[in-house]
């Protein structure tokens, strides 16, 4: 398949290009530093999402079977650019022949407030008493404003015309690629704690072939 990976030297996002690369993908990565990239067989194009190019977007999707993005803030200083920078990423989908998408967002995000959904559920099904009452609120009070970002993103998405998928993992670790894992469809998954980058971008990249992660959210963890 003609992919095009948007943040392709983050943790996920370079998952994603090295994976897709030796399954004989043949890649677009969108990234602001194009040193960082040392595949050769790669088609680099380089922007700033957070000011983007209209036309450097749109040449660099068009034409692909499917999108993937490992966008989000990596602190709260740069909350915003998953939102900002997925709007623009949709923009120049629609304006193209491309059409799927698969975006990376956050276990804790389902019951985080947004303008399309003001009033979120107060606990996610899959959760249990320890992550509804100990860890999540730790997490949402630290990384509000990341998990607001996230969810005004997943609010672009869901409201766009393309074939979507958001993937929701709990926290993220450098372990290796297993291949084993579990997911779950608009919930969370018990005892759902951890997940490598690895895994993540491995699903993200099966969820193509898969009818059933269309317009659809899905949990992921080990």
């Amino acid at each position: 398949m003609k992919l095009t990976i948007f943040a392709a030297t983050g943790g996920v996002g370079g998952q994603l290009l090295t994976q897709a690369l030796d399954a004989g993908h043949e890649v677009t990565a969108v990234v602001r530093n194009p040193s960082k990239i040392s595949r050769k067989e790669v088609r680099v194009v380089t922007a700033d999402l957070a000011a983007p190019d209209r036309g450097a977007l749109e040449s660099a999707v068009d034409g692909a079977d499917a999108v993937l993005s490992g966008l989000g803030p990596r602190s709260s200083s740069e909350a915003g650019i998953a939102w900002r920078g997925t709007q623009a990423i949709v923009n120049a989908m629609q304006a193209t022949s491309a059409r799927r998408l698969v975006v990376i967002s956050a276990a804790p995000v389902g019951t985080v407030p947004s303008p399309a959904r003001p009033n979120p559920p107060k606990f996610d099904p899959g959760d249990g008493a320890f992550l509804r009452h100990v860890v999540y609120p730790i997490l949402k009070t630290l990384l509000r404003k990341y998990y607001v970002d996230l969810a005004q993103m997943e609010d672009i998405v869901r409201e766009s015309s393309l074939d979507w998928t958001v993937v929701r993992p709990p926290q993220l670790t450098d372990k290796p690629l297993t291949g084993s894992y579990r997911v779950a469809f608009e919930q969370n998954l018990p005892r759902g704690l951890h997940i490598s980058r690895a895994d993540v971008a491995h699903f993200m990249l099966r969820a193509l072939e898969r009818a059933d992660t269309s317009r659809r959210v899905v949990a992921i963890a080990d």
